[in-house]
């Protein structure tokens, strides 16, 4: 007896192709079993790779002691890693090439696509990473930039957010903060605080030297070393300047704000008690007077 010999199914490469080939033509089965292959395999891989990498690079974040401004953007340049690996991978396993084909593919696609639809978003990627790097101001700093100034809330790898003292929250381009000249005055454990103080031509000198100094060594918040020191710094047309140098530590926005002001009045009221007078300024007008286009001597107002 002679056998019959049944066709044998033509396999599609894929395990999943090879499945839908039993209930749809071959020709579709097996691109449609590659791209459900890869998105399976690229969501697992990225979402076991989230649960996995993350809280071990947290982890050694936090052994390294680092900010949470630097932290933030690791954690996302991970997460994005993550799903390049996943999508590399994922792009092997469903048949599309090996794992370095797949990667180089992938890395070319993706390089064409941001470099030229995303320009400012990558500028002030790398602008992130520099102030990562670079650390010219941390959360919590007062800066301050292009005639604005605030704390800095909060710093992610595009934009970073300052609150400034009118309570208002800007969200600032990174690379606005690294195009320019960033002031940071509380970068240090110290800050250098300066007032310039004016008084008449008449007073003295050495006694305004005294208060402005003994005014300061009075309060806890104004450093001993270094000291204050005041120098004659200008000879106005109606005052006296002696500039007041002194130093504060730890020092904030509202730090700086209420020693210098508290500073500032306790020195004034020690000149008005010392009879030490803050002229303002006075200008002296000439001229003539007409009346009916004749001059008019001003003394014979004077006069009546």
């Amino acid at each position: 007896m002679t056998g019959v010999a049944l066709p044998l199914q033509a396999s599609t490469g894929n395990a999943v192709g090879d499945f839908l080939a039993r209930y749809i033509d071959a020709s579709y089965a097996g691109p449609l079993g590659k791209a459900i292959t890869f998105l399976v395999v690229a969501a697992v891989l990225y979402y076991v790779g989230k649960a996995v990498v993350l809280p071990l690079v947290s982890r050694v974040l936090e052994r390294r002691g680092l900010d949470e401004h630097a932290k933030r953007p690791l954690r996302k340049v991970t997460a994005i890693v993550v799903l390049f690996v996943a999508v590399g991978v994922a792009f092997a396993f469903a048949g599309f090439g090996n794992i370095l084909t797949a990667v180089a593919t992938i890395g070319a696609a993706a390089t064409l696509a941001i470099g030229f639809a995303m320009q400012d978003v990558l500028k002030n990627f790398v602008a992130g990473i520099f102030i990562y790097t670079d650390k010219p101001f941390k959360i919590g700093d007062w800066i301050e930039w292009d005639g604005n100034s605030g704390v800095v809330e909060d710093i992610s790898l595009r934009v970073s957010r300052v609150r400034t003292f009118d309570n208002e929250l800007l969200t600032v381009p990174n690379s606005n903060l690294t195009d320019g000249v960033i002031k940071n005055p509380v970068a240090k454990d110290k800050l250098r605080v300066q007032f310039e103080f004016g008084i008449g031509y008449d007073d003295d000198i050495e006694k305004a030297t005294e208060i402005i100094v003994e005014e300061a060594e009075k309060r806890d918040d104004i450093l001993d070393d270094p000291g204050v020191s005041v120098r004659l710094t200008q000879l106005g047309d109606s005052f006296v300047g002696l500039k007041s140098r002194f130093w504060i530590s730890d020092p904030s926005r509202a730090d700086f704000v209420k020693t210098r002001s508290e500073y500032v009045q306790a020195v004034k009221e020690r000149f008005d008690e010392e009879g030490i007078d803050i002229p303002y300024p006075t200008r002296t007008l000439e001229g003539a007077v007409t009346v009916n286009g004749e001059a008019v001597d001003p003394e014979a107002f004077d006069a009546e």
